[in-house]
């Protein structure tokens, strides 16, 4: 019997998830997938939102401006790229800086810190590479960029170490609701628990509908990016957004905290929950809007397209509440933009929806916040030379793209859910992100993870499902 279960080991339920070991509750989380951050949190624009978009009264306001100031110190406590660079929302014409104003105006309504809007010539200062048409900026220097499928790793193995319980290839198939909560699992077990936490992402209507009355209607939104080399990494340093629309934020031009350069997203209502496809013509009408931004960017030097999706409610808002018609049941839905950078806070928001439906919340004082990992090209001279003199596979490089070492790919072993993929290992420490995109890394990387978990390198998959590499030997 468990005092609280998570279904979905995306941001949400990862950071619900360490939140709630730091009490004395026995907490696990269902993932149906073989890995966790396999939907919207390993496929979005990688951003902490300033909060000045958000509605002022929304839960999307309160949780986006409660979130940010929580990155930073999340992220030294979890060993997570992070950096606050600020971002700028541009503006073309007098229309879109009367947009810019009421941004202004509804951020500080919002509480968020230091924003201004700027003149042309103090944009162009700053970001030298955009167009010379613009005429002024909204600008966030709370604005941030994080490692988002790190960071909800990161979090998942700080709660497993903190006594936390994770099952994967673990899909929900039927609730029931008696005293407690029955999850039967597609593999045939049940899992019984006083509580149940809903944050499966674009399936969270189809879970709440399993044992509750239906409330919302999840909406799936796609978003295709580009991501480039790092050559583009400098063509801007600031996340730069063009003025937003009814369907979101627009297109962005960002670095990453890799020194890569990213650069999306569309929008495309569809109704495939499962559909991470991309399309040429979506991909040049990303090119043909971002060129309003700015030239500089070589879409010759692009590495990468991929698409996630964002999980729209017909709500105008995030959904975070108990049922009203099952005591113990959380909603964390429609979890869309901002909702990396609400994850924080919206942990702390379910905590005091479970203290309200009455869950004992003991502290647990043996909690520790603190996740190491080596990133070994972070490192001085000195801490290289000692950190290989104790574990001597620091000093092979695995990734030459990226620089990893077989030392980072085994800890990142030793600390992982379960069978690990190619890809899994990839969104750990990066082997295979750089520019050949493990053409070199990846038959080095199977190897390892075969020898590291005695396991035949056959069975060793590129991702999740049956995407194996090795079928056996031809000679």
């Amino acid at each position: 019997m468990y005092d609280v279960a998570i279904i979905g080991a995306g941001v949400i339920g990862a950071s619900v998830f360490r939140e709630l070991t730091k009490y004395n509750l026995k907490v696990v989380v269902i993932e149906k997938e073989n890995d966790v951050s396999m939907g919207t949190s390993k496929a979005n624009s990688a951003i902490v939102h300033a909060g000045y978009d958000p509605k002022k009264g929304s839960l999307m306001a309160e949780y986006n401006v409660l979130g940010n100031e929580m990155f930073e110190s999340l992220c030294k406590e979890l060993s997570v790229p992070f950096e606050r660079n600020g971002s700028l929302i541009i503006g073309f014409n007098e229309e879109d800086m009367k947009t810019i104003e009421e941004l202004y105006n509804n951020g500080k309504n919002n509480g968020v810190k230091g924003l201004r809007i700027l003149s042309k010539e103090e944009v162009l200062e700053k970001e030298p590479n955009l167009e010379d048409n613009i005429v002024g900026a909204l600008y966030a220097p709370t604005g941030a960029i994080v490692g988002p499928f790190e960071y909800t790793i990161a979090l998942m193995e700080n709660g497993k170490d903190n006594g936390g319980e994770v099952k994967l290839s673990s899909e929900v198939v039927d609730i029931k609701k008696d005293e407690n909560f029955k999850i039967k699992l597609s593999n045939g077990s049940t899992i019984e628990s006083r509580y149940l936490i809903n944050a499966a992402g674009v399936f969270a209507d189809k879970i709440h509908n399993m044992v509750c009355e239906e409330s919302y209607k999840i909406l799936p939104r796609k978003g295709q990016y580009f991501v480039m080399d790092k050559s583009q990494g400098d063509v801007v340093s600031h996340t730069v957004f063009q003025c937003p629309s009814k369907l979101g934020k627009g297109i962005l031009i960002t670095p990453t905290v890799h020194g890569n350069l990213l650069v999306g997203p569309d929008a495309i209502d569809i109704e495939e929950r499962e559909d991470f496809s991309t399309s040429m013509e979506g991909l040049e009408k990303i090119r043909e809007i971002a060129s309003r931004t700015t030239k500089a960017v070589n879409y010759r030097e692009s590495i990468r397209n991929f698409s996630g999706l964002r999980a729209t409610s017909d709500r105008n808002d995030f959904i975070v509440e108990e049922a009203k018609d099952v005591k113990g049941f959380v909603d964390v839905a429609g979890i869309k933009s901002p909702g990396l950078s609400s994850a924080p806070a919206i942990a702390l928001g379910v905590i005091d929806i479970l203290k309200n439906s009455g869950l004992n919340l003991e502290v647990n004082h043996n909690f520790n916040p603190i996740r190491e990992q080596v990133h070994f090209m972070d490192l001085s001279k000195e801490e290289k030379e000692k950190i290989i003199r104790k574990d001597p596979r620091y000093g092979r490089i695995i990734c030459r793209c990226e620089n990893i070492t077989e030392g980072e790919i085994v800890d990142s072993l030793k600390r992982s859910f379960g069978n690990m993929s190619i890809d899994g290992i990839k969104r750990r420490c990066r082997p295979g992100m750089g520019r050949c995109q493990g053409g070199f890394c990846g038959p080095r990387v199977q190897e390892i993870i075969s020898r590291e978990l005695n396991k035949d390198i056959t069975s060793i998959t590129l991702d999740k499902g049956n995407s194996y590499i090795l079928t056996g030997k031809t000679k």
